[in-house]
């Protein structure tokens, strides 16, 4: 892996919304390391307790409560700021809470992305832009085959439709406005699988669920047990945006393209799986299982072909199943077990995954 980033990145201005999220907070900590001057831009902390407040990150950044859906408010900060890296992850990223609240939804992943968008017309400087979206925009016929970037999008979930109602948006003004031959704004999509990792506490989300209940010697109730996803750290998502931005700096062609970034197809593994790999480094812990009573549409199978990212960028996931869930374990150990609040087992985890990049890359 070329690990250029550790230049490109140094004294420049980092925008990156949904910052206090758990993506988000996890690269805010990276950019901080790696000297970025970072800017962040949520409508507050998600949960509590929360990754971004762990990390005390409030006070290495600059924070603004601000929701994307006001558009005024927006185009004010990003002016004011004049980044040189925009990272869009602000966004409602779970499919329960889009059944329960599908206006919301919709109006802070489309609307929301729209506001970015329009916000950048009015940005008059050189500005690397990755926006994530989801492994879910795809039309998921239940295919055993990993989806293409050229796959149909599509989305019967509110979540996955607006992401994917998100990424029409992205190409429509990409096309329109972002393609003049004087264009100094680069764009490019970045589509993750399921993301875990330490500092995750969102709700109906597998591993938060897990340690949540195991830390107060309860049962977890899993909803799908035989369903399986494409898991992955939270670090290789990080690095595939860093990458992603990187690339898209020294390399103009990329801009307006999408990417998969996924564990290969034989790493897909089953929610029952994921647990038991859990337990393995927790005591006395257990499970039961209970369907889905509340027609909630929850899919069976998910799988991308990431083959374009490895091609184009020499991205691919470096850490076998079995060490994410070791680092995922060993990092809410720490919090929920050994009470060792003040260690930064992140940056720790993020040191860690850059021994990695230089040794696999």
């Amino acid at each position: 892996m070329q690990l250029k980033h550790k230049e490109i990145f140094r004294n420049k201005k980092i925008l990156i919304t949904g910052h206090t999220g758990f993506k988000g907070s996890w690269l805010c900590s990276w950019m901080v390391k790696l000297g970025g001057k970072v800017t962040g831009i949520s409508n507050g902390v998600p949960s509590s307790p929360s990754h971004f407040d762990y990390l005390n990150l409030k006070k290495k950044i600059k924070s603004h409560t601000t929701d994307i859906r006001d558009y005024r408010k927006l185009n004010k900060i990003i002016k004011k700021t004049k980044p040189d890296f925009i990272f869009h992850l602000a966004a409602q990223a779970l499919v329960k809470k889009s059944y329960e609240d599908p206006s919301f939804t919709f109006e802070t992943n489309i609307v929301g992305t729209k506001n970015l968008l329009e916000s950048l017309r009015d940005l008059k400087r050189r500005c690397i832009v990755i926006i994530i979206t989801s492994d879910k925009v795809y039309k998921n016929l239940e295919s055993k085959n990993g989806y293409r970037e050229e796959a149909v999008l599509g989305g019967i979930d509110p979540y996955s439709a607006s992401k994917a109602s998100a990424e029409i948006t992205i190409n429509s003004y990409i096309q329109s406005y972002f393609k003049k031959p004087d264009n100094k704004i680069l764009i490019s999509v970045a589509r993750a699988g399921n993301v875990i990792g330490g500092g995750d506490w969102a709700k109906n989300r597998l591993v938060p669920d897990c340690v949540k209940a195991w830390s107060k010697n309860k049962k977890v109730i899993l909803r799908n047990p035989s369903s399986t996803r494409p898991w992955q750290h939270v670090l290789e998502a990080i690095w595939a945006y860093i990458l992603l931005a990187q690339n898209l700096k020294l390399k103009k062609k990329l801009h307006g393209e999408a990417f998969n970034f996924g564990p290969s197809a034989k790493n897909n593994h089953s929610v029952k799986k994921v647990v038991k790999l859990m337990k393995k480094n927790w005591k006395n812990v257990s499970w039961s299982t209970k369907k889905n009573l509340k027609n909630i549409h929850e899919t069976n199978i998910l799988k991308l072909d990431s083959s374009k990212a490895y091609q184009k960028l020499n991205w691919k996931c470096l850490l076998t199943i079995e060490e994410t869930m070791q680092m995922v374990s060993e990092w809410y150990k720490i919090f929920y077990l050994k009470r060792q609040r003040n260690f930064n087992i992140t940056n720790k985890q993020i040191e860690f995954y850059e021994k990695i990049l230089t040794k696999k890359g």
